[in-house]
Order: structure tokens, then sequence, then C-alpha cells
């Protein structure tokens, strides 16, 4: 696949075209790949702002949505959305690992591993979608950096898995997912997920089936009482 359709691909994952195609190259090219190269263009830049950018959205969303934590849970939780590890999972689920421009001394095994490159292109890819589009163009992408950054105090990692541990521990059945509604173009769906377990019930939204079953699993342990 060449480039050009490798980026036509990722902006329909993404459910926004760039009018600005340079913005999204910029994104995606590491410093690195200009081999100290005076004036080369790379995503410093767009990394910084997107760190403020995604750093605003996660204190908003947190910030409404969970009105009686203290200050302390808030900053925990905050943490966990923006750290460089997240970031670097979600650039992951975005499949961005073959997309970044990089030295040619470095290889996509030695890409694939470092959170440091990913995450920075991840924050840098916000950035390029607040500046092409405003927040509704990078609307999506926070969410899928939000659920990867959801982390029950359970410990687990998922919150799917979370769920189903939290109620074979009270005997309680399988959590029950079903999806209620579906709309979006082919290329940005809509997804939400009604999940039912016992007399408690939750829904959420996401961008894929996956994304929002793992979001209603998060609002029905907050419910339950494992979460905040």
């Amino acid at each position: 696949m060449t480039r050009q359709a490798q980026m036509r691909a990722l902006q329909a994952r993404l459910g926004y075209e760039f009018k600005d195609k340079a913005l999204l190259e910029r994104a995606l090219t590491h410093k690195s790949r200009g081999d100290g190269q005076p004036g080369f263009m790379h995503n410093e830049r767009l990394e910084w702002l997107g760190d403020r950018v995604l750093g605003l959205m996660a204190a908003e969303r947190l910030f409404h949505m969970y009105a009686r934590a203290e200050e302390g849970e808030l900053t925990r939780q905050f943490n966990a959305i923006v750290s460089g590890k997240n970031c670097a999972q979600a650039a992951r689920e975005l499949d961005l690992t073959h997309l970044v421009e990089v030295s040619r001394g470095l290889s996509a095994d030695a890409v694939a591993e470092s959170d440091s490159i990913l995450g920075d292109a991840f924050e840098a890819l916000m950035a390029a979608l607040w500046l092409d589009g405003g927040r509704h163009a990078v609307e999506g992408l926070f969410e899928l950096v939000w659920v990867s950054g959801q982390t029950p105090s359970s410990g687990s990692r998922n919150p799917k898995s979370a769920l189903q541990e939290w109620a074979q521990k009270r005997g309680l059945s399988t959590p029950f997912y079903k999806v209620v509604e579906r709309d979006g173009p082919d290329h940005a769906p809509r997804f939400v997920v009604e999940v039912k377990l016992g007399t408690l019930v939750a829904r959420a939204q996401g961008s894929s089936k996956q994304n929002a079953e793992r979001a209603a699993a998060l609002a029905l342990l907050k419910q339950g009482g494992l979460g905040v």
C-alpha cells in the first residue's frame, strides 16, 4: 500500500479528512527523520500543543463526570489518561506504528516498542486535528485515549474483564451487552451499547462496538462502587 493510500485509510479510521494534508504528514514525522538537518519540519511543536489539548479535554471530562471526586482522585485518573504510555497504546490501536516517519536507522520493531515515539505522534495528531478542524474533529481521537486510559481501582486494564470478575465474586450472572443504536457513516460510525448486570443497567457510546462496550462496562463499575 502506498503512503498516500495509508494516509487515506488513517483518515477513514479517524472519521475526518484533513484539509491541510501537510499538517497530517508533519504530525507523523519524528525529529529523527531529519537526521539533524537544520529547519527540518517535524512533530515536536505539534506534540507540545497536542499535550495541552489532551490535558484540557481530559480535565474537563473528569471534572464534569465525577462531581464528588476529590482533587487527588481526579489527578490520579488524569495522569492515567494523559500518560505517554496510554497515548502510545492508543496510537497502536489506531495503527500508527507503521505510519510514523523516523530515521532510516530505526527499525519498524523499534518504533513499535517505543512509547515515546508513538505517544508523541498521537499527541501531535491530536494537535493537527484541532488545528485543521477544531474541537469536533478531535473528539473521536480523544474517546480512544479516554477509553484506553480508564483503569478501574481493581487494577484491571480492561473494564469488561474487571466487570466480569466483579460479577463473579458476587455470584451474579454474566454481564449482557447489546448494541441499542448505531449511526454515522461507515468510515466514522457511532455505537451506543447497553450493558445489564442484575438490576444494574448502563449505556455508553464509542467509535466502535468494542470501545462502546468498554465504556459501558466502566459506567456500570462506577454504579457498582468499584470505580469513583
